[in-house]
């Protein structure tokens, strides 16, 4: 419906016959000037800021002890390297739709650009790590505005097939980007140093900051949206999600209530999230709109990008961890070893697009999802042994779910929604997934440590002088370190601790494995619910009246 034919509101004197109608205002997108190469390239743009912004969370991972044995600093200041992004990109992801309507999607994006390449330099020249834990939260709260806005982009630039291809780049993106992570951070810092873990940031990201303002036009700023605002719920929603994050994090470190800190964070948080929801649904501009959740589409993929961020996330904390704590590999034989993950992804895109054109897309997820669980339960006969060539089947079928799940969610929860309401709802969209993986992270860290001491100690209880092979293990351990010129005490001494060693090995890996397991009864409810979601069809074209 063109302006010109509302009704007058009320209270306004009627214009004269004579007297032509008052100027629409300018459309929210105004795309139709641009050719679609341009938009191509555009959005291509806009995926390199993305994916940055993505690889920058799991980048560090395996150099944290090396940034550490720079800045001087204990294991327990180092991890806040990898929290502070965390906790400033959990907070910023949802605020993104509201600041893009403020300033527009292309400066936004660009001053967000600007700002990242800005805190990667500083953190490449950090001094101590109380300057990396702050330039890191910096750059994590730049870096995570960019994300949700290249979702937006797509719906807005493509249509049709070329949509269906958008979804599945943002999908492969998405999941590939931290699954690189501690690939490309290991690989760095052994040949080079950690420094240019954040110095291969500036080029791309001055490259995007002059490109986006020049190519991307979807829509216009509107600064009268800071009148009225609702900034408590703002507030609310920043206290919300960085205590919580902040509790998912530590909680394993710390014994969760156990310690004083993570209970309060906890209860500021569950305070936080109530007045936050509360202030969302009665708030006339709320910064997410959780309405959206009314539609069914929209709730059942939030909730499944929930599950995929436990899927990626989750699954790239517990490999290179028992890599690394069970076969003892370095950083880059750790990233080596986790790289066919993508390998396997990137080879699947041309296939999903392929299908995701001829195949209801509902179909697609089912089948991602299904990789994910045979994924999953192939991880779960884990023995202290396996390297990159048993690893591999399990990480073919992951890269394999990670591009048919991901992609093909983005379609069915966002590809049904009006362009007014799509810049909020990408928010919490992108959102679920990170919480997925933050909490799936926490619960991954907790199991280990108890079902780990279970383990430990089931064993331990069959490990007495009853136990005739122990017997003989010990004597054979014994009988190699007295012939390397040890007393007899010393002998059995070394004995008991490479006993205690093997055990406790023993026991990490069969907790990986319980965890491998519940993962994959989790992916398997997911799979059979995914049926429930509506089949859609995109809309052809932005209509005049969600301007």
């Amino acid at each position: 419906m063109s302006t010109a034919s509302l009704p007058v509101s009320a209270g306004q004197p009627a214009a004269p016959l004579a007297t032509p109608a008052p100027a629409a205002p300018p459309p929210a997108f105004s795309i139709g000037e641009l050719s679609t190469h341009a938009k191509i390239f555009a959005f291509a743009t806009m995926c390199v800021g993305m994916f940055i912004a993505l690889l920058d969370i799991q980048i560090v991972s395996a150099s944290l002890r090396d940034i550490g044995g720079g800045l001087s600093a204990g294991v327990d200041e180092t991890v806040w390297v990898q929290t502070s992004y965390l906790i400033a990109e959990i907070i910023v992801i949802p605020l993104s739709g509201w600041m893009s309507r403020i300033v527009s999607t292309r400066w936004l994006f660009s001053l967000s650009a600007a700002g990242f390449t800005l805190a990667s330099l500083l953190c490449g020249t950090a001094w101590n790590i109380q300057s990396m834990i702050a330039f890191r939260a910096m750059q994590g709260f730049l870096g995570g505005s960019m994300i949700p806005l290249v979702f937006t982009t797509a719906f807005a630039f493509f249509q049709g097939k070329q949509r269906v291809i958008a979804a599945a780049t943002i999908g492969a993106l998405s999941s590939l980007a931290p699954t690189l992570g501690p690939t490309v951070g290991g690989w760095i810092t052994d040949n080079y140093s950690w420094h240019w873990l954040f110095f291969i940031n500036l080029l791309p990201g001055l490259f995007i900051t002059v490109a986006v303002p020049m190519l991307v036009r979807i829509d216009k700023p509107n600064f009268s949206l800071l009148r009225g605002a609702d900034y408590l719920g703002m507030a609310m929603m920043a206290v919300f999600l960085g205590c919580l994050e902040y509790t998912l994090e530590e909680g394993p470190r710390f014994d969760w209530f156990g310690d004083d800190t993570i209970l309060l964070t906890a209860w500021l948080s569950g305070l936080a999230a109530v007045g936050f929801i509360w202030r969302s649904l009665t708030h006339e501009q709320p910064v997410v709109d959780l309405r959206a959740l009314k539609d069914r589409n929209f709730a059942l993929g939030c909730a499944f990008s929930f599950m995929s961020g436990v899927g990626i996330f989750a699954t790239i904390y517990l490999t290179p961890l028992f890599l690394g704590r069970v076969r003892g590999f370095s950083a880059l034989e750790i990233g080596l070893a986790v790289f066919s993950t993508g390998i396997f992804q990137v080879l699947s895109i041309p296939i999903y697009a392929f299908f995701a054109n001829r195949v209801d897309l509902r179909w697609l997820t089912m089948f991602g999802f299904a990789c994910f669980t045979l994924s999953m339960w192939n991880f779960s006969p884990i023995t202290h042994d396996w390297g990159a060539q048993q690893l591999l089947l399990p990480q073919a079928l992951r890269g394999l779910g990670q591009q048919f799940a991901v992609a093909p969610i983005v379609t069915l929860t966002l590809g049904g929604l009006a362009p007014q309401k799509l810049k909020l709802a990408s928010g919490l969209f992108n959102l679920m997934r990170n919480l997925g993986g933050a909490m799936g992270i926490a619960a991954c860290a907790t199991l280990l440590n108890d079902r780990t001491n279970l383990h430990f100690q089931r064993m331990a209880e069959h490990l007495n002088s009853t136990n005739e092979n122990m017997g003989q293990v010990l004597q054979g351990i014994s009988s190699s370190l007295s012939s390397w010129g040890l007393d007899a005490a010393d002998s059995q001494a070394g004995a008991l601790r490479q006993l205690w060693s093997l055990t406790f090995r023993e026991a990490q890996t069969q907790t990986f494995s319980d965890i491998f397991v519940i993962i994959a009864v989790c992916f398997a409810i997911v799979t059979i619910s995914v049926p429930l979601m509506r089949k859609i069809a995109p809309p052809k074209a932005p209509s005049a009246d969600a301007h």
